[in-house]
């Protein structure tokens, strides 16, 4: 089923992030095109939205020749081929090899790569490769071997491609954090009890209703220290961003977040999401330019150990209502309606 109010809403914003999930008939001028095709909006009253162009055919309209609608599903067999010859390949193929393997010329295959995957192809394999590292890294292999395993051609490339992404060093992570020190504290708010941690790189942790054994929980092998002078300042702006979330404070503080390059993804798209507005799981899921991994965004939602800064407080059930919140739909509800009246 086909929702009209939100297929509308797309049509009328020219989202990407809608091409392939359904077509727009316009049937005063019997073609279909594209959620993000370019013409003219046309009036709603002559808008009809079809699954697909084989039932928008099947109606007696014609693909617009300016958005070429059809084109879609080319394009998604494309990008997975790409995807496949990315991840098969002993080193990152180049967008050149691709293009060819593909059918398209470089340019346009590297504007449709990227409005699949939010990423250039060489984006892709960097962050590729940057996963498979931490998986090593963190099942205990050796730092070196786990570099050249994960695909990087020398340890030095390595560290130039995740300098300031991992939050921890190589070392660090095949450790699972071991000798890394966190500070904490536990801070009265409005909203109650708040718990936030930090390393020297950021914050590594803010949660509700939780304390120093929760912390322990989370981060198992790190040296958890109560915290001085020294992360005062950090901490005041956290509870500022708490108290008024959405506010221009929130892009200022700095994060030390773990995760998978799918994860760092999700997480970016969560704070790109405009205060005071919210996204159901699909609607992320399609704005990362894969509308059928939902689940695996709300997976990601789930890893968040960052509340409010990561805000996934915006994210809500597909049928409007708050859906769920790791630390109960109050604090969210009130979260969003801070956010709404700003």
């Amino acid at each position: 089923m086909i929702d009209q109010g939100q297929a509308w809403q797309a049509v009328k914003r020219r989202d990407r992030a809608f091409d392939g999930r359904f077509v727009t008939g316009v049937l005063s001028t019997g073609i279909y095109c594209r959620p993000s095709c370019a013409a003219r909006h046309p009036l709603r009253e002559n808008v009809r939205f079809f699954v697909d162009g084989e039932s928008a055919r099947a109606a007696g309209l014609r693909p617009c020749k300016r958005c070429l609608p059809d084109d879609v599903g080319r394009d998604e067999a494309a990008v997975m081929a790409a995807i496949d010859e990315i991840r098969r390949a002993e080193d990152a193929p180049t967008l050149a090899v691709l293009a060819q393997i593909t059918g398209y010329s470089p340019t346009h295959f590297q504007k449709v790569f990227k409005r699949a995957t939010g990423l250039s192809p060489a984006a892709y394999a960097r962050a590729l490769r940057e996963e498979r590292a931490r998986e090593a890294l963190s099942a205990g292999d050796s730092v070196t071997g786990a570099i050249y395993e994960a695909g990087y051609s020398s340890p030095s490339r390595f560290y130039d491609d995740t300098k300031g992404k991992l939050g921890m060093t190589a070392s660090d992570w095949k450790d699972g954090g071991k000798g890394r020190s966190v500070h904490w504290s536990v801070i009265d708010t409005s909203l109650g009890a708040m718990l936030v941690a930090a390393t020297e790189q950021g914050v590594c942790c803010l949660s509700f209703n939780e304390d120093e054994s929760d912390l322990a929980r989370r981060f198992p092998k790190a040296e958890l220290v109560e915290a001085g002078e020294e992360f005062r300042d950090l901490f005041r702006q956290v509870t500022a961003a708490v108290e008024n979330p959405g506010q221009a404070t929130l892009a200022s503080i700095p994060l030390d977040v773990k995760g998978t390059a799918f994860q760092q993804r999700v997480w970016q798209a969560l704070r790109e999401i405009p205060a005071g507005e919210t996204r159901s799981y699909g609607e992320l899921a399609a704005a990362l330019g894969n509308p059928k991994a939902s689940r695996a965004v709300g997976g990601a939602n789930g890893a968040n150990n960052i509340a409010v800064l990561i805000p996934c407080h915006r994210v809500i059930a597909a049928d409007g209502s708050l859906g769920g919140y790791a630390y109960g739909t109050q604090i969210k509800a009130e979260l969003l309606e801070r956010e709404k009246s700003r």
